[in-house]
């Protein structure tokens, strides 16, 4: 087959600080930078879906009519400028190309300034294009935010099981799998139908975490159900932090057997819903999480690593919150590093100044919530780099970063990682582009919710949640929801939504 590929990427969080505008997504910010025509393929041996798909579909003898690849850091939502631009280029390619199949590789929490579902638009534009013959496939990130819209103007959506999300490119791959799946049973004259229902309450996202229980045993379960006639089944727990009425958990499933499939995700349902408290996490004050880690770093041969969720790049924070660093600097901790605190300015003075230097700084803290200001300090220049890394731990593993100019700044015994670009700490290359060895340090403050877990884990002498401020609630309860759908609990267990 000619199977168009392409793909665009964001996660909205609607209550976050700042939008995502058309640059963003050419820089990547944390992503591959945004890539056209044959320049797609070089996108193959990286863990991201297209590159797990590109890599199935031409080993199984298909031709690549490649398009577009973009992505973005998550943030608020997405300009209309920058939707239309990038959607744009998908539909004019599909209107001029000829093709038998087209593969997206989508996020699916896309909310842009005029759409409250970005990918379920540009599906069904799609739609309208080519008709109801031609197969429409896509993979989601686990984190998607599945609408009626995208179900039913796709012929199947395949998402992630992991989070940290280090099976990507597995999803790509499982998606032509699908592809070939869903063709053979057509050609055999049978019926492919979708089935999906919506758990009836919103879950934290460090508690979506499948290296930890119940999404662990959750993903096994999902896994185990697919058979001969239950071609797919895909358990997106969601994004909680977009304000539009199909925010939240949703199962979903492809197959032969109608009835077989609707047992299938009935049951699954019955199972995550069960038990929901068990989705629910404990957070840790700033104060309490760092008191604890020096405790605990007093007898540890490894770092203990906090994770100060709420100021999450990954999930719509600006990566510049104080609450954590203060926290760190009034327990006198030692041997500590924090990082990545997205800084343009501060890492322009650092760089004018020199290694070496003494620099005195407003440091961070312009994320606007309250509780949050810039940090007035006297700061050592300690290391400086032009930025350019490359991740090699298990998530995006590959992927080429370039930062900008970074600083690594010193107060007491504290390190402070200073970016010019955005970026999520999940890859602890992210530490030494600034000369910090990660493994070495008794204490490691990072930016990130979960992601982390996949490089850090394997060396952290424990794991500890704080709830600083930022812009990123690690409780869903904690929104100020105006838009969602009435009777949704915002929290495991927790109130209803109403309007």
């Amino acid at each position: 087959m000619r199977i168009l590929v392409a793909g665009f990427q964001h996660e909205t969080n609607t209550f976050a600080p700042t939008k995502a505008v058309y640059e963003n997504f050419l820089k990547g910010e944390g992503h591959p930078a945004m890539a056209r025509s044959e320049a797609l393929l070089s996108l193959r041996d990286i863990n991201i879906p297209i590159g797990g798909f590109i890599k199935a579909a031409l080993a199984e003898g298909h031709e690549i009519v490649p398009v577009i690849w973009a992505a973005a850091s998550p943030s608020a939502h997405v300009t209309q400028d920058a939707f239309e631009r990038i959607a744009g280029e998908i539909l004019d390619a599909a209107d001029r190309q000829t093709f038998d199949a087209i593969y997206l590789d989508l996020h699916g929490a896309m909310v842009t300034e005029d759409l409250d579902d970005g990918e379920g638009e540009l599906l069904a534009r799609l739609r309208g294009l080519v008709g109801s013959k031609i197969p429409v496939v896509a993979s989601l990130d686990l984190h998607a935010n599945v609408t009626k819209k995208m179900l039913s103007n796709a012929d199947g959506l395949v998402a992630y099981r992991t989070y940290p999300h280090v099976d990507m490119a597995d999803t790509g791959e499982a998606v032509a799998m699908f592809l070939k799946r869903f063709l053979l049973a057509r050609e055999a004259g049978k019926r492919v139908v979708c089935k999906w229902r919506r758990l009836p309450f919103l879950i934290p996202i460090n508690g979506m975490c499948t290296q930890l229980e119940p999404a662990r045993t959750a993903y096994r379960d999902v896994a185990a159900s697919e058979t001969d006639s239950v071609l797919s089944v895909s358990f997106a727990p969601g994004f909680p932090a977009a304000d539009f009425p199909e925010c939240g958990p949703v199962v979903w499933g492809y197959g032969t057997e109608e009835a077989v499939l609707e047992k299938t995700i009935g049951q699954l349902v019955g199972r995550f819903t069960r038990d929901e408290l068990a989705w629910a996490v404990p957070f840790l004050a700033p104060e309490d999480a760092v008191a604890e880690a020096i405790l605990l770093s007093q007898l540890a041969s490894r770092p203990v690593v906090i994770a100060d969720t709420q100021d999450n790049p990954g999930a719509g924070g600006d990566s510049n919150t104080m609450g954590m660093l203060r926290a760190l600097l009034t327990n006198q901790a030692k041997g500590a590093a924090i990082g990545l605190i997205w800084d343009p300015e501060a890492a322009r003075a650092a760089h004018q100044a020199g290694e070496g230097a003494s620099l005195h700084l407003a440091l961070g803290g312009r994320s606007g919530v309250s509780g949050d200001n810039p940090l007035e300090a006297v700061f050592e220049v300690e290391t400086l780099s032009d930025g350019r890394l490359v991740f090699d731990g298990p998530m995006l593993n590959g992927v080429k970063v370039e930062l900008g100019p970074v600083a690594c700044l010193r107060i007491d015994d504290v390190r402070v990682v200073v970016s010019s670009v955005k970026s999520q700490m999940l890859d602890r290359n992210l530490y030494r582009v600034a000369g910090i060895q990660p493994e070495a340090m008794k204490i490691l403050v990072n930016k990130s919710s979960v992601h982390f877990r996949a490089d850090f884990e394997p060396i952290a002498e424990k794991i500890l949640i704080a709830k600083a401020p930022g812009p990123m609630a690690a409780d869903p309860a904690d929104y100020p929801w105006t838009r969602l759908a009435p009777g949704i609990r915002t929290s495991p267990g927790g109130k209803a939504f109403a309007t």
